[in-house]
């Protein structure tokens, strides 16, 4: 083999070693991508079982402007990203700044927190459903024991949403803990002690230097969560498919519902082009703020 055939190939090898993972990453994202561009301006019927394309983006356009039912599932998508995202990192940093303190049994107090990260989704769906059931649920029979009225957690249109927001807080608090916690117990302590020996509170030391420090990992923890709090989709599945009426109607199950109950596989794979256009927009605005906080 010639000496400069042999210089190619060794110069080259890094590139051509990367080839057949190129190639699966072509096939896995890009082609599906171009695919659910098509059927995005596309109408798709089965008759003789085989199925029929039709071009026709303007009708899928229709459909996007008069669902009904797409508007309630935006605001309630919004909402339950707000809320979700703020009260788990607001209850992630506490609990990592108070395990991060204690004196001994970090490990044993960090491993009880992973807990509720550890149950399979089903499970966690099919155990809060029963403590929310009206007639013998735990939540309920604890209000009878008070003697109040029992609760329609999952009926009421007023409810619904919060008590999924609830399951929802409980089953990922505890991953922004270990994100936030893993960044607390890598602080400086040598600038928390001057701080003390300067004569700071408590309060003046978390709020001036703890939070200011933990920054980069709050950024972090605030584009996953977000992230995946946008893309719920079994907890409401399992826990109210829904309802009542649209009260907690989110984007990703209307898109089941459409996709996969109503047949209507070019509107739907619009609805998902249109969703993943808008997670983009977050990821390049979300990449922004963690730059930012990272100066």
């Amino acid at each position: 083999m010639p000496r400069r055939l042999l210089d190619f190939v060794h110069d080259s090898f890094k590139y051509w070693s990367l080839l057949p993972a190129v190639v699966l990453l072509l096939l896995i994202t890009v082609y599906p991508s171009l695919h659910l561009l098509q059927m995005s301006v596309s109408t798709i019927e089965f008759v003789g079982g085989r199925d029929v394309w039709s071009f026709t983006p303007g009708r899928n356009l229709e459909l996007l402007l008069s669902d009904a039912v797409l508007q309630p599932a935006i605001v309630n998508t919004i909402v339950f990203v707000v809320l979700t995202v703020v009260i788990e990192l607001t209850l992630g940093l506490a609990l990592a700044l108070l395990v991060a303190r204690l004196p001994r049994g970090k490990s044993a107090a960090r491993t009880a927190m992973i807990l509720p990260i550890l149950v399979p989704a089903v499970a966690i769906g099919c155990m809060w459903k029963l403590m929310y059931n009206y007639d013998f649920g735990l939540f309920n029979q604890a209000l009878g024991g008070l003697g109040l009225e029992p609760v329609n957690w999952l009926g009421s249109t007023n409810l619904a949403l919060m008590s999924v927001i609830i399951v929802d807080v409980w089953h990922w608090t505890p991953f922004v803990f270990l994100i936030l916690f893993a960044a607390a117990e890598g602080l400086p302590v040598d600038v928390i002690e001057a701080s003390q020996v300067d004569g700071a509170t408590s309060w003046q030391i978390t709020w001036r230097i703890v939070i200011p420090m933990l920054r980069n990992a709050l950024a972090v923890a605030f584009v996953f969560r977000s992230i995946f709090a946008f893309k719920v989709f079994d907890e409401i599945y399992l826990l109210t498919s829904g309802g009542p009426g649209t009260s907690t109607e989110v984007v990703n199950l209307h898109l089941y519902k459409v996709f996969f109950e109503q047949n209507q596989l070019g509107y739907g794979a619009l609805l998902s082009v249109a969703f993943i256009a808008t997670i983009l927009a977050y990821l390049a605005v979300s990449r922004r703020m963690t730059q930012g906080a990272a100066r």
